[in-house]
């Protein structure tokens, strides 16, 4: 399939590993050239080492924190700076840490908000004046099934995420007219190691085992497996 971003600049954030690793993976078999950020400078450049042998294309890592408002604005300066513009723009970031209203404080309701609801809102507002200008751009807001419907005990992925959904529908209204189109995406469960994570928080909480966990999620989805 030809998704027609041949040498598109595509910047796709928390690309070291998961989705945001597989959505850099596919954009740059389509032949985009694409920018990583992660946090893990390790990770990073492993993964973006990765990449590029599996493809044959160009791949940059700059290590970055999306939730570090100048460390964001330096990310998206050194991209324009290299490539002159960005065109694509995946806005990622892992989710917060499992549990029930009873197990967090309000500062890990704060902390949530920032890494999933403040760092797409950062990275869209520090790319959307090159977008303008060029008057062509896409942003992919990535979300969470759990946006639309909560899921037990992720208090705080439910509450943060939502937010991602009422912005993104806001933005696409105002940036249409400049040829920019903006998406949130929802993906459901797909087996990453955020996934795995979960399992074990769940076999860690007595609920169950990690297999149990697994049964469960696959008997509510109607092809019986995950992603």
């Amino acid at each position: 399939m030809d998704l027609g971003i041949k040498d598109r600049v595509a910047l796709v954030a928390a690309a070291s590993r998961g989705l945001g690793k597989a959505i850099a993976l596919r954009f740059s078999q389509e032949g985009a050239k694409i920018v990583i950020c992660a946090r893990d400078e390790d990770r990073l450049f492993k993964a973006r080492d990765e990449i590029a042998a599996a493809t044959g294309g160009k791949v940059e890592g700059i290590k970055a924190d999306v939730t570090d408002r100048q460390q964001v604005s330096d990310l998206v300066k050194k991209v324009t700076e290299k490539f002159g513009k960005i065109e694509i723009l995946v806005c990622n970031a892992g989710g917060p840490p499992a549990g029930m209203a009873d197990n967090f404080t309000l500062d890990d309701y704060q902390q949530a908000v920032e890494l999933n609801l403040l760092s797409t809102i950062t990275l869209c507002y520090e790319v959307m004046p090159c977008m303008k200008e060029q008057k062509w751009g896409r942003i992919i807001n990535m979300t969470s099934i759990s946006a639309k419907q909560p899921i037990d005990n992720l208090i705080l992925s439910n509450t943060s995420r939502a937010g991602v959904l009422g912005f993104s529908k806001s933005l696409s209204n105002q940036l249409a007219p400049f040829g920019i189109t903006v998406n949130a995406v929802c993906p459901g469960y797909t087996k990453t190691e955020r996934v795995e994570e979960l399992a074990r928080s769940f076999e860690e909480s007595g609920k169950g085992t990690v297999k149990d966990f697994y049964t469960s999620i696959e008997k509510a989805i109607p092809t019986g497996r995950l992603g």
